[in-house]
């Protein structure tokens, strides 16, 4: 990209509007229009993270990082420069189009009783939590031109990663997850790949911004398990989508003083209990009071659910976890 290209992507994506959006804990303002809170880049207890809108520049005066919004993000997400940049072009643009995609997406879920069905099969049952997660599902072949109609050009669609290089949608039968800045997509067929997400980045913890509001946090790895537990009346869920914690993900989780229940998957191969015992090192290193609750084996919170398990069971599972 040329010099002046990347000037006016910097000038269209303001860091104070990225960093509020990424759930920047701002402190105070502090005279001449900028502001200083706590730094998103490290574990950081005293606001030392300075922000100057009017230049579009940050500087920690703990960590001693500083520069522009393509500087904080190639290290907020751990990527080099030209990973940067492209992030930076899909967030800029992905929004409005991904909001029409999702708005699609939820019509076709009543539109095939099928989904629905399967959607019951796997415990999920509640108007309610449909709703609130804005669950959709994508049967392949006509969100090129719903969008095309609404005047999104194919190779926006394209760049988003919605419909493939030859120009095909790229979830077919699948149910669809809208999240903060991508899709997850379930697959009903056990022909493909079960679980996809478009190209980008996975983004923080699924719904934090309702379950932050909670004393104590229960962790779950997949959105199915989320829908359970939040359907059964536990709305201070939230969800990783999987094992394996982003930077971001990790440091909301210690953004505050709480006490964060792992309730990851009991894997006959105890691949999900190792997962939640390594985090459990971690959180605890940055001083989060942290239990593992210890679901019945090869079960996780949505097969529970689905199984036949109630809120008092599993309320009786967060009172003896460990």
């Amino acid at each position: 990209m040329t010099r002046r290209a990347l000037d006016e992507l910097k000038r269209q994506v303001p860091l104070l509007e990225y960093l509020q959006a990424h759930d920047w804990q701002q402190a105070r303002p502090i005279g001449f229009g900028r502001f200083l809170g706590l730094c998103p880049l490290h574990a950081d207890h005293k606001p030392s993270f300075l922000v100057d809108p009017n230049k579009n520049l940050f500087h920690c005066y703990g960590c001693r990082r500083g520069g522009d919004i393509i500087r904080f993000v190639e290290l907020y997400h751990q990527v080099k420069f030209p990973e940067a940049v492209a992030l930076l072009h899909q967030w800029r643009g992905l929004p409005p189009l991904l909001h029409e995609a999702a708005g699609f997406y939820r019509m076709q879920l009543h539109r095939h009783a099928e989904v629905v069905a399967y959607l019951c099969q796997r415990g999920i049952c509640s108007p309610e939590v449909i709703e609130h997660m804005r669950i959709g599902y994508a049967p392949g072949g006509c969100l090129r031109g719903w969008l095309t109609q609404l005047g999104y050009p194919v190779q926006a669609l394209r760049q988003a990663g919605l419909v493939t290089a030859s120009g095909h949608d790229t979830y077919r039968h699948r149910v669809v997850f809208p999240l903060e800045a991508n899709f997850y997509g379930r697959s009903l067929s056990a022909a493909a790949p079960p679980h996809r997400f478009l190209p980008g980045i996975k983004g923080g913890l699924y719904s934090w911004d309702q379950a932050r509001l909670y004393p104590e946090v229960i962790l779950v790895e997949g959105l199915f398990d989320y829908a359970a537990l939040w359907q059964a009346g536990f709305h201070n869920v939230t969800c990783s989508m999987g094992t394996n914690l982003n930077a971001r993900q990790f440091r909301q989780l210690c953004d505050g003083p709480r006490t964060v229940y792992l309730a990851f998957d009991a894997d006959r191969n105890g691949s999900g209990q190792q997962a939640a015992q390594s985090l459990v090192c971690r959180l605890a290193e940055q001083g989060v009071n942290v239990r593992t609750v210890a679901l019945p084996d090869d079960h996780d919170p949505n097969s529970f659910f689905a199984q036949g398990g109630h809120a008092r069971q599993f309320q009786s599972l967060l009172e003896v976890a460990q």
